[in-house]
């Protein structure tokens, strides 16, 4: 199928918003693509400019006649699984039939080919949505059936090694003078001292663009702060819900409690009013649910609530998120029909050395376990086990003797790209140890669970590391175990 018709008048203009790569100078035309007459006709009927740049062909940049900012988060879709012989001008009919399209990124390799993916970003969350209700496995030609999932646009970065007596001020200050768009900087006390950072923040920017070269300066080794060697990645994307949903929350999530503060105490410094509103709390460690019978109640407590002291602690206090229905699975085992809200890194009090004797699950609660469905669409399996105070024994990542050239990252990069499952996310995580820094990585990989029915579940390692480096090949062995990839270990040489 060509986009050979006549001109649609309806057919959206497209704008870029850049890759996690900032932009070369380079920049290539369509002049000697594949199917360059079809393309051709593509951009002459809708206007679009059509370049290639950074490993991506980008159709428009930016629309003819665009206005106002670019669509919020939660617009923008990861296609999957596509032949490689599969452009523009077949992809912008089908997508453009859901809504109107905002922009559209293929990526591209150096022999003219799609790498097997591409993003499409439409002007509004709903369309979004229902692209991936109605063309996840729609089959695009004969026999191949393309996969359609939810995008992240990060905005986060992940910062570790920072001294503990650094203030939220401190490190935006800090951060501001290196680095350019900083929204915000998120900082956890320690449990048992308030006056202590937890050794790391997120840095949240005001576009995926903006944290992306931001990533890119903060390379580990360039640069220091206050003399200290610190760990940079893309922090853990925050968690979205429907605002439907959010719009029917009556549950409150308070956080920086001190470690000795009762359930008895935070529900009447949360009562509002004469009558009791307060239906429930959940205190977990140095955070609690706050459970309303009514919403009114909720929103007037989280006004009254949000900045005051309970205890001695300054409270941070936010509606509750739901928790997914396709995370029924994780609620019934772990018993919680709540996340924990923005910015709260999920696994980092596990680690935590002040924290209370874990067996390794979320909170305090038991790991989830899992077992391996081998590649096709597996689930994430396996689960993992926590020795001692929550710690996982760390690792040691000697080479063996005669180790030939790939890692275990390029060996990953390699799989998702036979698959066409797009580039392996990872998150970097960090915790003290008791004399060091030890690290994890999460790891996310776009495409690989387009024909499942839940979401993206990352993959996480059994393991610490004592350095990102390491961190990162452990992580990438522990996801090719996991996919069930028959490589040998003596094929793996791990970076030191």
């Amino acid at each position: 199928m060509e986009f050979l018709g006549p001109c649609n008048s309806d057919l959206n203009q497209l704008y870029v918003i850049m890759s996690a790569t900032p932009p070369a100078p380079a920049i290539k035309t369509i002049e000697g693509a594949p199917k360059e007459a079809a393309l051709r006709t593509l951009t002459r009927c809708t206007g679009y400019s059509l370049v290639q740049e950074n490993g991506q062909r980008i159709y428009g940049r930016p629309p003819p006649g665009w206005e106002g900012p670019a669509p919020q988060h939660g617009c923008e879709v990861f296609v999957g699984k596509l032949p490689r012989d599969l452009y523009e001008d077949e992809l912008v009919p089908v997508f453009e039939k859901i809504g109107r399209i905002f922009e559209l990124r293929l990526m591209m390799d150096f022999s003219g080919s799609n790498r097997g993916y591409a993003f499409v970003v439409y002007t509004n969350k709903e369309d979004a949505k229902n692209a991936v209700r109605q063309l996840n496995s729609y089959e695009i030609r004969k026999g191949r059936f393309i996969g359609v999932i939810k995008s992240v646009d990060n905005c986060r970065l992940f910062v570790g090694g920072i001294p503990k007596n650094k203030t939220k001020d401190d490190i935006l200050t800090e951060i501001a003078k290196i680095t350019e768009g900083v929204v915000n900087v998120i900082v956890y006390p320690m449990v048992t001292d308030k006056t202590k950072n937890r050794g790391f923040a997120f840095v949240e920017y005001e576009s995926h663009r903006a944290a992306a070269m931001a990533r890119r300066k903060l390379i580990p080794g360039r640069i220091q702060l206050w003399g200290h060697q610190i760990a940079v990645d893309w922090a853990e994307p925050e968690p979205e819900v429907d605002e439907e949903v959010m719009r029917k929350v009556k549950v409150l999530y308070v956080r920086n409690l001190m470690f000795t503060t009762t359930e008895d105490a935070i529900k009447q410094a949360f009562e509002v009013g004469e009558e009791e509103t307060v239906a429930r709390v959940k205190k977990i460690r140095d955070y609690a649910f706050v459970h309303y019978k009514t919403r009114e109640d909720a929103l007037a407590a989280m006004t009254a609530m949000n900045g005051n002291l309970l205890e001695g602690a300054k409270l941070e206090v936010t509606l509750a998120k739901p928790v997914d229905r396709n995370t029924r699975r994780a609620r019934q085992m772990n018993d919680q029909s709540f996340m924990i809200p923005p910015f709260l890194p999920p696994m980092y009090h596990q680690f935590d050395p002040l924290g209370a004797p874990m067996m390794g699950g979320l909170g305090g609660m038991p790991p989830m376990g899992g077992r391996g469905r081998g590649a096709g669409w597996m689930r994430g399996g396996g689960g993992w086990q926590g020795m001692g105070r929550g710690f996982y024994r760390v690792l040691h990542t000697q080479a063996p003797p005669g180790s030939p050239s790939k890692s275990a990252v390029q060996v990953l990069e390699e799989l998702c790209r036979k698959n066409q499952w797009g580039n392996p996310m990872y998150t970097l995580h960090s915790t003290s140890g008791q004399n060091r820094q030890l690290f994890f990585f999460k790891v996310n990989i776009p495409g690989y669970s387009s024909g499942s029915p839940g979401p993206n579940t990352p993959f996480t390692p059994n393991k610490l590391a004592p350095n990102p480096d390491d961190a990162k090949q452990c992580a990438a062995e522990y996801v090719l175990m996991q996919l069930g990839s028959r490589y040998k270990q003596q094929e793996i040489r791990k970076k030191r």
